[in-house]
């Protein structure tokens, strides 16, 4: 192994978990270095308030608890949104769009305590490696990372265990799950123990934030939630600031059983794991921002927007959030939502969540054209010309097959092929 770098002061992502408490010691041991913790209050809803004590307890010369939920919100999480970005199709980037904010605000005070590197306590198997330390590289690059997972001797708990034990952290060993979580305010994931194996339905004890949708009201609810420039401002005419908004959604879906998704996703890392994910008002919104976006955008911008979605979410996903692309794309979605603004009515009933009514004062709908009765405004006798040139290349290559000159391209496969034996 490579000598390590010499540092002096070490800021490191703390969850007053068992192993970022272990990496507190560790790094004293194996780096002579002063360590400082940062924790970034998230809406975890995990209790804050003892781990002050706990790091110094650890070995913490200092340790910062800071409450970013509402930047979580404003600049992560709504941007986010408003992009459409869904990675695989799926999953609401949770976990994703929380370690660049963490990161941000680890290297701030980096550059306040004059330290000269920063640790995290991700895995060397997962993303959030990448997500890390990508965003470190892009603020500071002059900061040193450590990740302990990448470097030392411990495997399993147990091991972690033996190793609190020797140095004196304060650890908790009962209650703890047996799942890999991850929780903020927008979401609530799930990996490990039984998950490991995809073909295993979930444990309805497992699920926190939602109620098993057989055993939600009979009775359906409806929503309704107004949006300025793809932004939501108000539930049910009530204004609400951002964590507030997410956290009303959150409890409304939750009842009612929306919001479970459960996947498997390709890491970025080059391995395939399987995550269950609770993320109640981000369905709603998600939900609800596609319904008004198809009242306020044009085609064109609308089909446009669905590609840009998708590159958004690989950039969250991979850990490319401070990168000139990314401002970039949100450039053209600032400009393309400008006017996707109005209201929107969910019905949410036993686990769906359902668009029932929508309406703007930027509407680029018209009754009057869309009609099925009589109407002045579309001369129906127009539509022959457009067909004829819409479908003009289609009749040239035809003309081509026939006259023997062309292949056609358009055989049917042969499914006999695949029949069962």
């Amino acid at each position: 192994m490579a000598a390590k770098k010499k540092v002096s002061k070490v800021v490191l992502a703390y969850s007053g978990g068992l192993d970022t408490s272990c990496i507190v010691p560790w790094l004293i041991e194996n780096y002579g270095c002063e360590v400082i913790t940062f924790t970034a209050d998230l809406g975890q809803e995990e209790e804050l308030s003892g781990l002050p004590e706990k790091a110094r307890i650890s070995g913490a010369v200092k340790s910062y608890v800071e409450d970013l939920r509402n930047e979580f919100v404003t600049d992560f999480v709504f941007p986010t949104m408003r992009a459409g970005a869904i990675y695989e199709r799926q999953y609401l980037l949770g976990t994703s769009f929380a370690r660049p904010l963490i990161s941000k605000r680890m290297v701030e005070i980096a550059e306040l305590e004059g330290a000269d590197a920063v640790a995290h306590g991700a895995t060397g198997k997962g993303n959030d490696q990448v997500r890390f330390e990508l965003a470190v590289m892009a603020l500071n690059p002059r900061l040193t990372v450590i990740a302990p997972w990448r470097e030392w001797d411990i495997r399993s708990r147990e091991d972690a265990l033996a190793y609190a034990t020797a140095h004196g952290v304060p650890v908790t060993s009962t209650g703890k799950s047996k799942y890999s979580r991850d929780r903020n305010l927008w979401h609530l994931s799930h990996e490990g123990h039984i998950l490991e194996n995809p073909w295993t339905e979930p444990e309805e004890a497992m699920f926190q934030l939602t109620v098993a949708p057989e055993k939600a009201p009979d009775q359906p609810c409806y929503v309704e939630i107004d949006f300025k420039s793809g932004i939501p401002v108000r539930v049910d005419g009530v204004a609400h600031g951002p964590v507030e908004l997410v956290t009303r959604l959150n409890k409304l879906g939750g009842a009612h059983g929306v919001g479970r998704l459960d996947m498997v996703e390709n890491r970025l890392v080059g391995i395939k794991s399987r995550g269950v994910y609770e993320t109640p008002g981000g369905t709603l919104l998600y939900t609800a921002l596609r319904a008004l976006e198809t009242l306020c955008l044009d085609r064109e911008s609308l089909h446009y927007k669905d590609l840009v979605a998708e590159k958004y979410a690989e950039m969250v996903y991979y850990g490319l959030w401070f990168t000139p692309l990314r401002t970039a794309l949100d450039a053209f979605v600032n400009s393309l939502m400008e006017n996707v603004t109005g209201t929107v009515r969910l019905k949410l009933y036993k686990g769906s969540c359902t668009v029932v009514g929508r309406k703007s004062p930027y509407s680029l709908y018209r009754e009057d054209y869309a009609t099925f009765g009589q109407d002045d405004v579309y001369k129906q006798s127009d539509a022959e010309g457009f067909i004829h040139l819409f479908g003009l290349p289609l009749k040239v290559k035809a003309l081509l097959d026939i006259e023997g000159l062309g292949k056609s391209s358009y055989a049917q496969p042969d499914f006999g092929a695949f029949k069962r034996d």
